[in-house]
């Protein structure tokens, strides 16, 4: 029967220790309401300061390349579809509404979009072009991209980073066998990191679902979104490895969804 070390047992202690279990958001008519493991050092404030100043350097390569979208149609577009989307986020978390948020377009052929800690966004006009997206399935993009956000799906993910350098560091001073690091970091990737992409990813799809419904735009546009993102991918790697879930369970599980928020949309028709 397999005994674990004392001295991994001890350090797994002091790891937890350092861990809260938070929920960043209220579940809504989705549902979202695992637990998130956070390093309680690690604060939203600094999460967020850091992730504002990657921000501003982002906006300041594109500036110079003379490739960030202020006042063209396009940068109109995303800016308005923002707005109707932050208006709604208190549903799932009232102090969002307070951030800072900043929208911006880049006008570049990558099929990209994000919105960081603390609602800052970014849209290339590649993905709107090339996949040709509706102003509804542009809603689907930015309402996922803000749920990452709301769930702090950033931190969450650094907390987990920095779990497995202090058990690194920590085994190593206290004697631990490099073979029995490995296998710990080993079984961190594919029992937390993975997973818990996994379950981000889908977190993401639901809330964003909502905010978008919420906010008066068709959440079928997701499933649309969806199959023009699976088209443009080609082969997507085998769902067991993948950090992202297939575009079939993606699809299907915003098909079972949709039926629950189908009526926060029809309410701001």
């Amino acid at each position: 029967m397999f005994k674990p070390h004392p001295l991994a047992l001890f350090l797994a202690a002091s790891l937890l220790a350092g861990c809260q279990a938070v929920n960043t958001t209220s579940g809504g008519a989705v549902g979202v309401e695992r637990k998130q493991y956070m390093f309680s050092m690690l604060s939203t404030e600094q999460v967020n300061q850091m992730y504002a100043q990657s921000y501003q350097q982002t906006l300041s390569e594109a500036q110079k390349k003379g490739v960030l979208e202020k006042s063209s149609p396009v940068a109109k577009r995303v800016d308005a579809i923002a707005r109707r989307l932050i208006a709604e986020v208190p549903a799932f978390r009232p102090d969002a509404a307070q951030w800072a948020w900043e929208v911006n377009v880049i006008d570049s052929p990558e099929l990209n979009a994000n919105c960081g800690p603390g609602g800052k966004i970014i849209f290339y006009t590649g993905l709107i072009e090339k996949l040709k997206l509706t102003d509804d399935e542009i809603a689907a993009v930015m309402g996922h991209e803000i749920a990452h956000a709301l769930r702090e799906h950033g931190r969450e993910a650094m907390s987990k980073a920095y779990g497995v350098q202090m058990a690194t560091q920590l085994g190593s001073a206290v004697g631990i066998g490099d073979g029995s690091l490995q296998l710990a970091n080993m079984g961190v990737q594919y029992l937390m990191t993975l997973p818990n992409s996994r379950s981000n990813e889908n977190e993401a799809d639901l809330i964003g679902l909502e905010l978008s419904a919420r906010a008066g735009y068709n959440p079928n546009a997701a499933v649309s979104l969806w199959q023009k993102m699976g088209a443009a991918g080609g082969s997507a790697p085998p769902e067991f490895l993948s950090t992202h879930p297939s575009s079939s369970s993606r699809t299907q599980a915003l098909q079972q969804t949709i039926p629950k928020v189908m009526p926060l949309y029809q309410q701001r028709r």
